[in-house]
């Protein structure tokens, strides 16, 4: 197949196990963006594709070509790191071709690729500048022009921008997304940032624990979450999850653990166990505050953030859990008011002791 497979991919450090079993598919000018926290093997899976790192098990293909037994130069495949790793002591241009005239280029030819590339990331006017005189915006598309130079089958990059403020990291996106429009090359895109995966993305791959959790559109694993830990890891603010119990009589409805009876939130699902702690996961814009006794639960106001065009407003449930809802610019909530709160059943996820999502189980 065009793109990129991986197989059964294992990697071990010694006793340590980093990758287990991880399997994915990316098609042909897809841009996937590998997701998860700290630890969690999303770098090292770029690594053991471009092949800086040997596999312990498992097969990586490229257009349907075996490449794990490859060195890394003979794969096709190019990265752009988080620290750019350019030479200090060359220009633009420098840096740019060095791969280029390592493998034996023509210099004709390496001098027409260099300024079709220049011009594409808009570096031709600071071809002839070191590093230490560029932005760290100007610094990172230079980066992206060695790789680019190299007209890989696989594009990568690895966090390629934690090291700039806010503002640039939004305009570097743009550029990385038009980028993409514009070459057409498979892209995988590695951070912990949900907002570079959600914007970036046409598939995200949710990495945890050396495992892939989940695998689907932005939206997809923003509306649907298949665990426990992709709910809490995507979306700001984060998702409320309330410990709860089915009741005692059959029904569509979850008890509080205080005894609150949430009515038709989510449906029963026959294989949970009746006598397990389960997580409801609501997210706060799923949530409407109004009068005590409209609500399905009751709660107190703890304190209200107000964001200009909307507000967070934080509560505690008599349970005595914390959540957060989203109000409007106009919010005129108090601290210590007390008032209810509606749970939007379509938008209610229901998450079994195991931490997956019970629609997923029913319906399956």
């Amino acid at each position: 197949m065009a793109g990129l497979a991986l197989k059964g991919i294992s990697k071990r450090f010694g006793a340590t196990l980093v990758l287990d079993n991880v399997s994915l598919e990316v098609g042909a000018e897809e841009f996937l963006v590998v997701l998860g926290p700290s630890g969690c093997g999303k770098s090292t899976l770029l690594r053991v594709i471009a092949g800086l790192e040997s596999i312990s098990g498992g097969s990586i293909e490229i257009n349907g070509a075996r490449v794990d037994h490859l060195p890394p130069g003979k794969r096709g495949v190019a990265m752009v790191f988080q620290g750019y790793a350019l030479y200090p002591h060359m220009t633009v241009r420098g840096n740019i071709e060095f791969g280029l005239r390592n493998a034996g280029m023509p210099r004709a030819d390496i001098q027409q690729r260099v300024a079709e590339v220049a011009k594409i990331l808009e570096l031709t006017s600071l071809l002839d500048r070191l590093p230490t005189q560029l932005s760290g915006g100007q610094r990172q598309r230079v980066a992206i022009g060695r790789a680019m130079v190299k007209n890989p089958q696989v594009f990568m990059f690895d966090e390629p921008l934690s090291n700039l403020d806010a503002a640039l990291r939004g305009r570097m996106r743009q550029e990385i997304a038009n980028l993409h429009r514009r070459i057409k090359t498979t892209m995988v895109f590695v951070t912990h940032d949900q907002t570079e995966a959600m914007t970036l993305a046409d598939r995200i791959v949710v990495m945890n624990q050396q495992r892939i959790e989940q695998i689907g559109t932005p939206l997809e694993i923003y509306r649907n979450p298949a665990t426990v830990f992709v709910a809490g890891f995507i979306g700001s603010p984060t998702i409320n999850l309330l410990s709860v119990k089915y009741p005692d009589s059959i029904g569509a409805g979850v008890r509080l653990l205080d005894g609150t009876l949430l009515e038709g939130i989510v449906p029963r699902v026959s294989s949970v166990n009746a006598d397990d702690t389960l997580r409801l996961g609501v997210r706060p814009e799923a949530l409407e505050i109004c009068e005590p006794a409209a609500g399905h639960a009751r709660g107190v106001v703890d304190f209200v953030e107000y964001l200009g065009d909307r507000s967070h407003v934080l509560l505690t449930l008599t349970s005595g859990e914390h959540i957060t809802a989203l109000d409007g610019a106009d919010c005129d909530y108090g601290v210590g008011q007390r008032v209810g709160i509606r749970i939007d059943p379509q938008r209610a996820h229901l998450f079994d002791a195991a931490g997956l999502n019970c629609r997923h189980r029913a319906s399956a």
